[in-house]
């Protein structure tokens, strides 16, 4: 249903916007915000959930994108990576780091982009534990 949705908005916009928002799957799973402070660089933001552990959280990175490294025949297909912070909530508050490296195919004349990334985290509040989350997903952009 939400692939529809994505679908037929696409068919109402010329172009690409600065601003992506939709949903990432996996660890975590929830809704995605994306925004271009330039042509490289971008703030993004989840708030998400955990099924299995009942916890949710909500992350943010600054990331870097490098357009240039991998040539595709349509669209564009950035590799990015970026530093950010992120807060869980469930039986306790945890808090701590991440540096994400992703992929990110950006379709030629639609506003759709899908991703696949993976973050390596390090919590400091209240122990410090090391992890590893991994997703995909999509966004609409506006």
């Amino acid at each position: 249903m939400t692939a529809l949705l994505l679908i037929a908005l696409t068919s109402f916009s010329p172009g690409r916007g600065d601003t992506g928002l939709g949903l990432i799957l996996g660890n975590p799973t929830g809704i995605s915000f994306k925004y271009f402070t330039s042509t490289t660089r971008a703030i993004d933001a989840a708030a998400a959930w955990s099924f299995s552990d009942e916890w949710m959280m909500v992350h943010s990175n600054y990331l870097w994108h490098n357009f240039g490294d991998i040539e595709v025949s349509k669209g564009q297909l950035p590799w990015y990576y970026g530093l950010g912070g992120w807060i869980a909530f469930g039986n306790d508050v945890v808090a701590g780091g991440r540096l994400p490296v992703g992929l990110e195919y950006l379709f030629a004349n639609q506003n759709i982009g899908i991703f696949l990334e993976v973050a390596a985290g390090i919590s400091i509040i209240p122990d410090t534990d090391f992890h590893v989350d991994a997703a995909i997903g999509a966004r609409f952009f506006f």
